[in-house]
């Protein structure tokens, strides 16, 4: 190894630490909230359906009607981050997401429901792209993929601490004279209020501001993660909206409507599923759905470093896509008992892997100025497949009394993931970049 070879690793993995310890974990809070207050209506409708007399077509269509907002809030959310600052732009839609998601607790009709839930998709539409333009400016390439990959991680270990938590909340005996679903709605947005007052007083909003990292760590910074991209071959023109001609960048945006499909099916109908094949309390259910998401979140690092060590992307995700889908339909064919449960494991830690091997692409591909509206675009793409899966499964679960529809819908898109991973791996493979 040459000397200065040597010296270019140690402050890059000077850096990389540095930037995992004071930027990457404390983002994890809020994609932790956030995931807990999008998703913990899958519990509450155990309660709730009964209470308000939803069917399952209108649960399915209040869990994905949240989507609407965080679709129509992308673009407007990543231009006010740019606008006013990291910092700021975290402060206001974490606020804004609390409140909203503290008035669940208070909701009378699904007209009720369905007005907060846009709200607070709208209020949380721009954090998942946020986030990733932000470490994205702070991630050498060799470590991107686990530097994304961890606050990533918190969406699975969310389920982990909220699957529990809720359970055990609804389980409760008219906590405060309220239903145990209005309690736990209430218990869980407190946080992100919380969450506001931290984003504001303690986030640099560029490597520039940040006290932690020396000149010369800030220079390292300046000439090798921005030169990166400079570098990107992937883009079909330049400028702000590259992303929109770039056949690479459109499929990157279907592959990750197929992940976020397979993951948010996954999420808001399992505790469903598993209370209604096993006959568990809430507190149960919670426990039992937190072993696919914990297995999810050891298994997205590992992916994640695998994928860092050997500079592979796609299949990292399309054979860990492929496994997961399979394994969760086997896992509803077994039923409960020792080997349903290992398939239910396997299913949810593969399908919940796959996500940050994916967002080490866009940033490799797309150009510096073409980069944020890339983000936007993929972001936007794939929230549809929130608003548009937990409905459909709604329906084939409504339509035909049985939760195997439901699941071969969840097995067939991973096949699709897959097949547009291959494809696009040949298609940038093509373009000269490495896939």
């Amino acid at each position: 190894m040459e000397p200065n070879q040597g010296v270019q690793q140690t402050i890059e993995q000077v850096i990389g630490r540095k930037v995992i310890r004071r930027l990457v974990l404390p983002c994890i809070l809020f994609t932790l909230m956030g995931s807990i207050d999008r998703t913990n209506v899958g519990f509450a409708a155990l309660q709730m359906n009964t209470d308000l007399g939803l069917s399952a077509t209108a649960y399915g269509f209040g869990a994905g009607i949240l989507f609407v907002g965080y679709v129509l809030a992308k673009y407007p959310s990543v231009r006010l981050y740019e606008t006013i600052g990291f910092r700021r732009w975290l402060a206001t839609i974490t606020l804004a997401w609390g409140l909203a998601a503290c008035l669940l607790a208070l909701i009378q009709t699904q007209g009720q429901l369905y007005l907060l839930r846009v709200l607070i998709g709208f209020a949380e539409g721009g954090l998942s792209s946020g986030l990733m333009l932000y470490l994205g400016h702070w991630a050498p390439e060799r470590w991107r993929a686990t530097i994304l990959a961890v606050p990533i991680m918190s969406i699975n270990v969310s389920q982990v601490i909220g699957g529990p938590l809720s359970g055990l909340l609804l389980d409760m005996d008219n906590p405060l004279g309220i239903a145990g679903w209005r309690f736990m709605f209430l218990v869980e947005a407190l946080p992100a209020v919380a969450l506001a007052v931290f984003a504001w007083c303690y986030f640099p909003d560029r490597p520039a501001d940040a006290a932690w990292l020396d000149a010369a760590e800030r220079q390292w910074l300046r000439d090798h993660v921005h030169a990166e991209r400079r570098k990107a071959p992937g883009g079909d023109g330049s400028g702000r909206w590259e992303a929109l001609r770039s056949r690479s960048g459109w499929l990157c945006a279907l592959i990750w409507f197929c992940i976020l499909a397979s993951n948010y099916g996954v999420m808001f109908w399992l505790p469903t599923i598993v209370k209604g094949l096993s006959g568990l309390t809430a507190t149960q259910t919670g426990l039992i759905v937190a072993l696919p998401n914990a297995a999810a979140a050891v298994g997205l690092l590992i992916n994640a470093r695998h994928s860092d060590r050997t500079g592979e992307r796609f299949l990292h995700i399309a054979l860990p896509a492929l496994v997961g889908g399979f394994g969760l339909l086997g896992a509803l064919l077994l039923g409960p008992g020792p080997g349903g449960l290992a398939l239910l494991i396997l299913g949810g830690a593969c399908t919940g892997c796959t996500v940050a091997a994916f967002w080490a692409v866009p940033t490799r591909i797309l150009r510096p100025e073409a980069l944020a509206m890339g983000v936007v675009m993929i972001n936007m793409l794939g929230s549809f497949a929130g608003a548009l899966i937990p409905p459909a499964m709604g329906a084939l679960r409504e339509a035909s009394g049985s939760y195997l529809p439901p699941t071969l819908l969840i097995t067939g898109i991973a096949c699709l993931l897959a097949t547009l991973c291959l494809i696009t791996r040949a298609q940038i493979a093509r373009s000269g970049a490495t896939p």
